[in-house]
């Protein structure tokens, strides 16, 4: 079973907290922009159809430099003031035929093929479902002041990564649903979840971090090297 399948690549965070200077996008990791590795790994894909990217307009003109590499990419968009807003240019900019977006953080550009099409796939079924792994952590509820209240079980915990993948006409409502009421949210299963809809979570890979600060570029890093020399 195969439907037609959009990745918006959302890439249009500020990155202030990586703390430099370039976007976090452009930083390059084993000679490639973090932007390029993961445009790879959708192109690869072959549960993937098109590709587009919304990114900072300051940012436009060296992302669709690269993005011309990439024979899937459709366009690449502005973003906006919110997650919502921006991901919604990328819908907009979508192919009539497609059934399913998958969004992912240009942010995570260790996402593997395997995992793209496990999730993908389950959203076949399920009609919304993302990646997700399992906290290792213990996690503490705290009050205003940082004291405890609550200890979740961590076995009902899972952290949620992207892709999240969804099919179309359930996002369309989310997203209409999420603007309309001026929903706050940081990722888009929390619009799907706001219309009391079920998402599925998908058991991905611990090593597809989202690089958000410094630290993460040296895990990064080591990861691709890891990787590279596995190849060989």
């Amino acid at each position: 079973m195969k439907f037609f399948t959009s990745a918006i690549i959302a890439a249009s965070g500020n990155s202030t907290r990586m703390g430099l200077s370039v976007s976090k996008q452009l930083i390059k990791l084993n000679g490639k922009e973090t932007i390029s590795h993961t445009l790879t790994a959708f192109e690869n894909s072959d549960v993937i159809d098109e590709i587009v990217v919304v990114c900072r307009e300051c940012d436009k003109e060296a992302i669709s430099a690269i993005a011309q590499k990439f024979s899937k990419v459709k366009a690449v968009v502005n973003g906006s003031d919110t997650r919502a807003q921006s991901v919604k240019n990328g819908v907009l900019a979508c192919s009539e035929n497609t059934k399913f977006f998958a969004i992912h953080d240009g942010a995570r550009p260790l996402i593997s093929e395997s995992d793209i099409k496990a999730v993908v796939k389950h959203a076949y079924v399920s009609k919304a479902a993302t990646l997700g792994t399992p906290v290792t952590d213990t996690i503490k509820v705290v009050d205003s002041e940082n004291i405890i209240s609550s200890t979740p079980d961590r076995a009902l915990l899972k952290a949620v990564q992207t892709p999240q993948v969804f099919e179309k006409s359930l996002y369309l409502k989310a997203i209409d649903y999420a603007q309309e009421n001026c929903l706050n949210v940081t990722d888009d299963c929390s619009m799907v979840e706001a219309l009391k809809e079920k998402v599925s979570i998908v058991i991905g890979s611990a090593e597809n971090i989202k690089l958000t600060t410094q630290t993460d570029l040296i895990f990064a890093q080591a990861i691709l090297n890891s990787r590279e020399n596995n190849s060989k």
